[in-house]
């Protein structure tokens, strides 16, 4: 149930180890594309596997839910929790898709969580199907399953096909043993199964984003620090990382952490810890130190450039909050752009995937447009933004860049030039947590 990043990629690979599935979706829109072999989202490998799984009669796409619910002996919920107003995640979707269960299921279903949910969001599931159930004057075996995942958008098919874990919550030892059976073509060379009641696996999904979200938070932070004291954060993380017990990843500073999953559950989290009267106060440090980070490159602009951007031209490189994807969900390029044109400066903007996307996203913003290359966003401009890591920002043509740009400058968010390398060719150099050398001659 739900055809986003998360169900379809889950349907998809289930489909590609041989199970039938079907993918439900209330939006026509969306499952017409997916029967006419369009797929609505950029993942790498997913195209391909969806349009082998449909051709092999293992993947079909519908809007009928009654239809859906006979099929599956799994049912696995997969829609949407956003953020509302107060930083809880929206169950509207979670609980409809529950009770649509409850209303056609004739046989025993194992029901599962995949989306990310609070805690407590299992005993909600059941009762709604129960409730429903019990409106229909049936008593019907079902077990509810928090199976939440863990994939990265960008690498969300080799992680599902390849996880480094499978966690698994339910008090129910007949459900865990269908569950065993579910993964098994994804665990042959290891056992891979975290098994754990509801709660604990409801948490689990939260407090391992929340870690990550720390980790660039933190590293974050250090940068900032190493340009005050005249520090190289990339010698900075070097030295930290080769500790094994800290490691490399998730280290890499740059202008804070998007899409649709960090800062959900960061902000969830949150709330579910108000909710029982616990203070968080290194997640909610977490938040506040990612939400200054997003206007770094905006301040190093305006210290460069000073605060009235009249007239000037900004090529910003990279529009989706990271690469190997189209989302433009709460992006660090969303900031990068509202500071420049609030300021009243102009963006041309060039991105491999996800151009409509933030078309959609950001409309038709005064001073915005779009380049169709990464060179065409460069010409004419003041100055180079670089927001989002695709491999075909780091090795760019730096003689044309220099020739196509007003003035040599660059504001790099990720770090993707050594400094020192850049300034020789001609470059004034602005990245994160890193010296600013001399620009060298022609």
């Amino acid at each position: 149930m739900g055809t986003g990043y998360v169900g379809l990629v889950t349907g998809a690979c289930l489909a590609e180890v041989g199970n039938d599935v079907v993918c439900l979706d209330v939006d026509e829109k969306k499952i017409r594309m997916l029967n006419s072999g369009e797929v609505p989202i950029f993942e790498p490998g997913l195209a391909a596997m969806v349009k082998k799984c449909e051709a092999a009669g293992h993947l079909r796409f519908t809007t009928d839910v009654e239809a859906a619910v006979h099929h599956g002996e799994f049912q696995l919920i997969a829609v949407g929790t956003p953020s509302g107003e107060d930083g809880s995640a929206d169950l509207n979707h979670v609980l409809s898709a529950a009770r649509n269960i409850g209303k056609y299921m004739k046989e025993y279903k194992v029901v599962v969580d995949k989306s990310t949910v609070p805690v407590g969001t299992a005993d909600k599931v059941r009762s709604e199907i129960s409730t429903e159930l019990k409106r229909r004057g049936v008593a019907i075996k079902f077990s509810v399953v928090a199976n939440p995942e863990f994939l990265k958008e960008g690498a969300a098919v080799e992680d599902f096909m390849r996880p480094d874990r499978i966690v698994i919550g339910t008090d129910d030892e007949h459900a865990l043993h269908m569950m065993r059976r579910l993964y098994a073509p994804f665990q042959r060379n290891t056992e891979r199964i975290v098994a754990m009641d509801l709660r604990s696996a409801e948490l689990t999904k939260y407090a391992a984003n929340a870690m990550l979200a720390t980790r660039i938070s933190f590293m974050n932070e250090m940068a900032v620090l190493a340009e005050a004291v005249g520090a190289d954060i990339e010698r900075v993380r070097l030295g930290i990382g080769a500790d094994h017990r800290i490691g490399y990843g998730y280290l890499y500073p740059g202008i804070g952490y998007g899409g649709s999953c960090f800062p959900k559950d960061v902000r969830a989290l949150q709330r579910t810890a108000g909710e029982n009267r616990v203070e968080m106060r290194v997640v909610s440090a977490v938040e506040a130190a990612n939400l200054r980070q997003k206007q770094l490159i905006v301040d190093k602009i305006v210290r460069r450039f000073g605060e009235d951007l009249s007239g000037r031209r900004f090529g910003l490189w990279g529009l989706a909050f990271k690469p190997n994807t189209d989302d433009m969900r709460e992006a660090p390029s969303l900031d990068i752009i509202k500071g420049i044109v609030s300021r009243r400066g102009a963006v041309i903007a060039y991105d491999p995937v996800a151009m409509d996307n933030a078309r959609l996203a950001i409309g038709n913003a005064p001073g915005m447009s779009y380049a169709a290359t990464a060179m065409d966003a460069v010409r004419g401009a003041d100055a180079l933004v670089i927001a989002t890591e695709w491999k075909e920002f780091r090795s760019p043509d730096f003689p044309a860049i220099k020739a196509a740009l007003k003035t040599p400058v660059i504001f790099d968010g990720r770090n993707l030039y050594e400094p020192s390398d850049v300034a020789m060719l001609g470059f004034e150099y602005h990245a994160i947590g890193r010296p600013v050398p001399a620009a060298g001659k022609d």
